[in-house]
């Protein structure tokens, strides 16, 4: 199973700092999950707490397709496309809401552009799932 470990000498933060994952364990690599709908159409153009949303219960739904859940995550890359700070933690923030108490460790970026027309928010992620 993997352990998600906080580190105290590290800053608090809302997520662990280091991921282990044990060897009897199947790896689930995820594309950016999208703030796309079933038709591929981008969702709420200009709210970044909206596409969060929609990106994440896609993300869900990938894992779930592959056997595995948001408990199972290791690691998230969250890319926002904004240079500012608010964005980045609006979009954080539902990021970090979705796992619950569970608290895979993460990197948040800020970026230029994302491939889809008025997107602004995707999340990559990497899941262990126990195979015994």
């Amino acid at each position: 199973m993997p352990q998600l470990r906080h580190v105290p000498a590290l800053a608090e933060a809302e997520y662990a700092y280091v991921s282990t994952v044990e060897p009897a364990t199947r790896l689930v690599f995820t594309a950016g999950a999208c703030p796309l709908d079933a038709d591929g159409r981008t969702v709420a153009p200009g709210d970044h707490a909206a596409q969060a949303r929609q990106v994440m219960a896609n993300l869900e739904t990938a894992l779930t397709a592959a056997g595995a859940r948001l408990t199972d995550v290791v690691k998230t890359t969250v890319y926002v496309a904004s240079a500012h700070q608010a964005d980045l933690v609006t979009a954080w923030q539902v990021v970090r809401d979705a796992f619950g108490d569970h608290d895979p460790t993460s990197t948040l970026l800020g970026v230029a552009a994302l491939g889809y027309s008025e997107q602004l928010v995707e999340v990559e992620a990497v899941a262990a799932v126990s195979v015994a």
